[in-house]
């Protein structure tokens, strides 16, 4: 099947394959694309996909390292050289950002979430969820350290906390479909995230 950058090298290939099931998942349920249906968006077909990838498994593995690299790239870029509150609000804002640009991405983490049994592509959620709580963690530290975050706070919940406020405030926008409004809201639910840091004092 002739298609736009079908000389594309293997490398490429494999880029826009993730590129379309990122892409697919902010339009449907990610449990129910199909090969079938990637290889259609990407005017491609199955055989084609598979000679990139052995297995739909492989797909979703490749495309949650996408999300993980790219999600903490961001919050890392965002935080730098800030002092600790500042930096936990650049990395909440980072975070809001990226899933208004890439809506299928929350849906994918969760349903990997769900899955029983150990996949690979779960692997990789679980270790980006232990990656991103390790840079929080950091910054609430640097924060009680230098007096900015109330001494009394504990570290590991907090860091909890945070994930779970987004993580709420996602599943509201994407309840609602109200993508724009989760950015709209983001600073004022942070606010109230960052006044429990710092009312203990």
């Amino acid at each position: 099947m002739d298609t736009p950058g079908k000389h594309l090298s293997a490398d490429a290939r494999r880029a826009v394959t993730v590129e379309t099931v990122i892409r697919l998942a902010g339009r449907q349920n990610p449990g129910s694309i199909t090969t079938a249906a990637i290889a259609a968006e990407m005017q491609v077909t199955q055989g084609a996909l598979f000679r990139h990838f052995p297995s739909k498994d492989a797909i979703w593995e490749a495309a949650m390292n996408w999300v993980a690299a790219e999600l903490l790239g961001r919050i890392d870029q965002a935080s730098a050289d800030l002092a600790p509150l500042a930096a936990l609000r650049a990395i909440f804002n980072a975070h809001v950002g990226f899933v208004a640009s890439y809506p299928g991405v929350p849906r994918m983490l969760f349903g990997e979430l769900q899955h029983p049994e150990p996949t690979p592509a779960k692997q990789v959620v679980l270790a980006l969820l232990q990656q991103y709580r390790a840079r929080l963690a950091a910054q609430i530290e640097r924060g009680r350290a230098g007096g900015e975050i109330a001494a009394e706070v504990d570290t590991p919940t907090a860091a909890m906390l945070f994930i779970g406020t987004i993580q709420g405030l996602v599943m509201q926008s994407l309840l609602t479909g109200e993508i724009e409004h989760m950015q709209k809201q983001a600073d004022a639910v942070f606010g109230l995230y960052q006044r429990g840091l710092t009312s203990c004092r």
